[in-house]
């Protein structure tokens, strides 16, 4: 059994991944320490913009705050508040990231850190770094207060390598002699307020509810999202909790409201030889830290580290076994957690994409891939949500886990890709059971998706997408038969996809309606992936998914021995699939349904153009389709959403426009979706939804297939289409491809004629 219950026993013990094992970090330290695209870096004159990146390993994800020092929102991987009347949210665990300092005793009348207000007059040489080569963030500055300045370094990090741990470094160095005083605490956080009975209210009534409390959708620069005031962190009650002066400990446990049970811990390190040290512990009214008073010496450094450990039910053990976790890595030291945690990183960076010719856009590259491994789990049946562990879309699940993160993932780290497809698996008989209930065969997959127990978790307001945008059932039967051919793995297939694959086709089987007058099948009463079409007939898009996943069935069947039922070849041959009066093109949807303004793009057709659903079609048609829904979208539009790049880029490159395939691609650097100062992609340019891992995978796809023009087909690996390189990129390089067992890089370059060549494929 490979789930996450058992993945959770053995990280319990706070055990190396087996990932640092995989392959020797040769030269990628050197590698780092001369590549600035693997740092990001904010000054003083960024804070005002700035926009929260995260640290996290996939189990946890904490989100970085300006000071380094403050406690900040962490969520735990599917820990989800379940409060009745209200969809379910990721439940925010208490804040383990502060350490709060002041230059002086008690009485002294100067001011804490945290309290401090930011800016050049109190934070002077101000620098944060985000490493994403070694997952570490790294604050300096120098904290003026009064007469006294001192030099202030923060690291902090969330192991890689043993993912329940996590830790904070603050180091001092102050320009006086005396006494001063630091707090750590763990940060129990109040319910949020407003609530709301989001699974009950209609589109209207949530407005009115939303103006009631004078509330509105619109986003808060820098930083708060446009949906901050429906997508607010659920609650975890802490019921017990303790600590140990002279020990140096803290503890507590709790609950997600209505939900599974948590633990947390955290081990103190006070730096050695200090004089005059006080350690007090403070319970009063909720508040959990151990304060501490000690005398320090003008040019000396001081060390304070906080040493944390958490866990959930099915993932871990209680609060117990966090604090034993704590104390053995403060027993081991900071410099043994951070040597561990910049092999496992370096270990996930043996698999890369490398740009020549474009630093801005091996930035970026950089990014998003640090963003979707720090949000995704290895090896278990967790999914992820569109902003990964965060508050976007309230940490469900969508078709975005199927259809833009876990491609972009499956060639370089495909113990992470397999996580997602393994989602669906673990969640089929709540989608079997959905299905029945609607009067259907084989499996509904919801809209949106319980990450921890794959439940329909739709707001009431998007009712009618949970009940008709169904297109979601065959992106995860082509995301099951993607990780299949890329690994051949036939175990697999039979315990885990092929029960998917199969209850998808026999979902379709039952959804479509055969027209007798006109001999063909059809499906009817359906909301498009173009949301303002509702209720309607033959969406392009989801009758064309509907044939794949019916087509992978079929192969599916025979992979594993299986009898395929012989409807589902008759009706992906006979789907109408509509099409212009004059046969040139696909039209969006059925002729009778009229294209509304506004709705984004050309409706559903750029999504014929994503890799993994690879249609195969005439040139000339593919041209068409290009012509008509991708080519004449205004400038204006182009780049302000996130999710549209990787169908842009790939059907210009499947058409022989390469110059068009670059352009789509720069766009999406310069089109205000890269939030600073550490690339956070966000979902428009408009919003603040981010970060969206579904734009990451977009981007990364863009590079992996759009500009390859690899595709994952039963053949292999297979250069389907010319590849294509912007001008000035010298080469594009896929480091450490893994297909079907075998490891190799795969080169795009310029030869001596100019002329771009791919190399690589066995």
């Amino acid at each position: 059994m490979n789930d996450h219950r058992t993945l959770g026993r053995r990280v319990a013990r706070g055990a190396c991944l087996a990932l640092c094992a995989l392959l020797p970090a040769v030269g990628l330290s050197a590698r780092a320490g001369t590549n600035p695209s693997f740092l990001l870096s904010a000054g003083i004159g960024d804070l005002p913009s700035y926009f929260p990146g995260y640290l996290g390993n996939g189990f946890i994800a904490t989100l970085t705050d300006p000071r380094g020092t403050e406690a900040t929102p962490t969520y735990m991987v599917a820990f989800m508040d379940y409060t009745p009347g209200d969809v379910s949210r990721p439940a925010q665990v208490p804040g383990w990231t502060g350490i709060d300092f002041n230059p002086s005793a008690a009485g002294a009348g100067h001011e804490w850190l945290d309290r401090a207000p930011l800016g050049a007059q109190r934070f002077e040489d101000y620098d944060q770094t985000l490493d994403l080569h070694d997952g570490t963030l790294t604050t300096r500055y120098r904290y003026i207060d009064g007469q006294k300045t001192t030099a202030i370094e923060v690291i902090t990090l969330v192991s890689e390598a043993s993912p329940h741990l996590a830790a904070t470094r603050l180091t001092i160095t102050p320009d006086y002699d005396g006494a001063v005083r630091l707090s750590f605490p763990l940060t129990i956080w109040a319910q949020h307020s407003p609530r709301f009975d989001f699974a009950r209210l209609t589109g209207p009534e949530q407005d009115q509810a939303l103006a009631a409390h004078g509330l509105s959708l619109q986003p808060r620069p820098p930083a708060t999202a446009d949906r901050a005031a429906i997508w607010y962190p659920g609650y975890t009650e802490v019921r017990a909790s303790g600590g140990d002066a002279r020990a140096l400990s803290l503890w507590l446990g709790g609950n997600a409201a209505h939900g599974l049970a948590m633990a947390m811990a955290a081990a103190v390190a006070l730096p050695p030889g200090v004089h005059g040290e006080q350690v007090t512990l403070d319970r009063e009214r909720g508040h959990l830290a151990l304060d501490v008073t000690l005398r320090v010496e003008r040019g000396k450094s001081y060390a304070f580290t906080k040493f944390v450990a958490m866990s959930r039910a099915e993932w871990g053990g209680d609060a117990r076994e966090d604090l034993t976790l704590a104390r053995q890595a403060r027993a081991r030291g900071f410099d043994a957690l951070l040597a561990d945690q910049r092999a496992a990183w370096h270990a996930l960076w043996q698999s890369d994409i490398e740009i020549d010719g474009d630093p801005k856009a091996q930035q970026v590259a950089h990014s998003e891939l640090y963003y979707l491994l720090a949000g995704s789990t290895p090896a278990t049946s967790w999914a992820v949500g569109p902003c990964a562990i965060t508050l976007c879309y309230v940490g469900h699940v969508f078709w975005d886990n199927d259809t833009w993160v876990f491609p972009a993932l499956l060639l370089l780290h495909p113990r992470h890709a397999e996580s997602m497809v393994d989602f669906r698996a673990r969640t089929l008989a709540i989608a079997q059971a959905r299905a029945r209930q609607h009067g259907f065969a084989g499996v509904m997959y919801p809209w949106e998706s319980d990450p921890e127990y794959g439940t329909d978790v739709t707001p009431h307001s998007a009712y009618v997408l949970s009940e008709s945008e169904i297109h979601v059932n065959s992106e995860v039967a082509i995301a099951q038969w993607q990780y299949y051919l890329a690994t051949l793995d036939h175990a697999w297939l039979r315990s885990k996809g092929w029960p998917v694959i199969r209850a998808v086709a026999r979902f379709w089987a039952s959804r479509a309606t055969y027209d007798a007058s006109r001999h063909r099948y059809e499906i009817l009463h359906v909301t498009s992936v173009s949301e303002s079409h509702n209720d309607i007939p033959n969406d392009t898009y989801t009758n064309m998914g509907a044939v794949e996943a019916l087509h992978i069935a079929i192969a599916a069947a025979k992979a594993v021995g299986d009898e395929p039922d012989p409807a589902w070849s008759r009706i992906a041959r006979e789907m109408y699939i509509p099409m212009a009066a004059d046969g040139t093109h696909h039209l969006p949807f059925d002729p009778s349904v009229s294209m509304r303004s506004g709705a984004f793009g050309s409706g559903p057709l750029p999504l014929l153009f994503l890799p993994a659903l690879d249609e195969r079609m005439p040139a000339t048609l593919r041209r068409a389709d290009y012509d008509f829904a991708i080519r004449p979208t205004p400038m204006a539009r182009r780049g302000r959403v996130s999710i549209g790049i990787v169908q842009q880029v790939a059907a210009a490159d499947e058409v022989d426009q390469p110059a068009a395939a670059a352009e789509w691609f720069q766009l999406y650097l310069t089109g205000g979706t890269l939030k600073p100062p550490f690339n956070v992609r966000t979902e428009t340019d408009s919003n603040n939804s981010g970060p969206f891992i579904t734009g990451s995978g977009g981007y990364l796809q863009s590079l992996i297939f759009g500009m390859t023009g690899l595709r994952i087909r039963a053949a292999g690996l297979v250069d389907a289409f010319p590849p294509v390189l912007p001008p000035g990129w010298r080469s594009l390089t896929l480091r450490n491809v893994v297909f079907r067992g075998r490891r190799m890089t795969v080169r795009v370059m310029r030869d001596p004629t100019g002329a771009v060549r791919l190399s690589g494929l066995p």
